[in-house]
């Protein structure tokens, strides 16, 4: 019995002494209970504010984190400023005045230094947020691993390469999702995060004018949703940025209907709608539509997975003091 509880109290620690430090190689639910207690209370307050003032706060929070992990892995470099040695991610297509969230980052980050200086690293402190932003907008809570570190460095090219695009095909789609250890699961379960949050006209706009070049409609586009779709979004370059909900049943509410709305044909995005075209990805699609706990469930586990995407743990990276640049 002594023994084994010996043992026990030591299996934990993934931790190995290296020079004088304590060196973890691998994340760890418990990597800040000692040096940070308060995170989550502190990071749970920024974001609950900012969501108070902006409801689609949420949304931006959780495209912010994907955009990061997708992208050279969970290491915090979406949130970084160009500079004369990089371009960095904000500027790429697919963030370029679309990316937002970053000052509710900074504003958390301001705070957990307060409490606990040179602690927390950014890319934790956006991985909990995205967390706190879909429990609040009434999404499923999942236990995050912690112990990401910062990188050093960001590339355009990179997001610009790596980020899904609304008017890729699925296989590409799913390409871009394998080469990060997900899979199709993966895939059909993320594309849920559209369950709440907008989009700009442009990124659907060929469906209601031009589709694959033939001068009509999408004709797997639900006919009442395309006369209310091509009158926020005319067929003129000043309504590019205008934004539809793209779960208009239930837009602020993280749920199931997205999957409800794509039985409809309902899906805003090309990309979305996609899911249908296949018969893997379109049973998925029918039974996260019938089971809301389910997808609950299964959305949770699809994010701590993206969250493990290209980490840096143990010595690698930095704890960055503002989320913008590099120490």
């Amino acid at each position: 019995m002594g023994r084994s509880s010996f043992r026990l109290s030591f299996a934990p620690l993934f931790c190995l002494l290296f020079l004088g430090h304590f060196v973890c190689s691998q994340l760890d639910y418990k990597f800040y209970d000692s040096t940070c207690p308060n995170l989550t209370k502190i990071v749970r307050f920024g974001v609950w504010s900012a969501i108070s003032n902006d409801t689609r706060m949420a949304a931006s929070l959780l495209r912010l984190h994907f955009h990061d992990c997708i992208v050279d892995g969970c290491e915090g470099s979406v949130l970084l400023d160009d500079t004369s040695t990089f371009k960095g991610e904000k500027n790429a297509a697919p963030n370029q005045n679309s990316a937002r969230g970053f000052e509710v980052i900074d504003a958390i980050k301001a705070n957990v230094e307060k409490a606990c200086p040179s602690t927390v690293s950014c890319a934790d402190i956006l991985t909990l947020a995205t967390r706190e932003a879909v429990f609040l907008a009434g999404g499923p809570y999942w236990i995050v691993p912690l112990g990401r570190r910062d990188g050093l460095t960001a590339s355009q090219a990179a997001a610009n390469r790596d980020v899904p695009s609304p008017f890729e095909p699925l296989e590409n789609l799913t390409a871009k999702f394998t080469s990060k250890g997900l899979d199709i699961k993966d895939v059909v379960v993320l594309s849920g995060a559209h369950t709440i949050g907008f989009a700009q006209c442009f990124t659907f706009k060929q469906r209601l004018f031009n589709f694959d070049g033939s001068g009509n409609p999408d004709p797997t586009l639900d006919s009442s949703l395309l006369s209310n779709l091509q009158s926020v979004c005319p067929n003129r370059d000043d309504s590019n940025t205008n934004l539809v909900a793209l779960d208009p049943v239930t837009s602020a509410k993280f749920d199931n209907v997205y999957y409800k709305n794509l039985l409809n044909n309902s899906g805003l995005l090309q990309s979305d709608q996609a899911l249908m075209g296949d018969n893997t990805t379109a049973a998925m699609v029918n039974v996260y539509s019938k089971f809301p706990f389910l997808f609950a469930a299964d959305f949770g586990a699809s994010m701590v997975k993206l969250s493990k995407v290209g980490v840096l743990t143990g010595q690698d990276g930095q704890i960055r003091k503002n989320c913008r640049v590099v120490n």
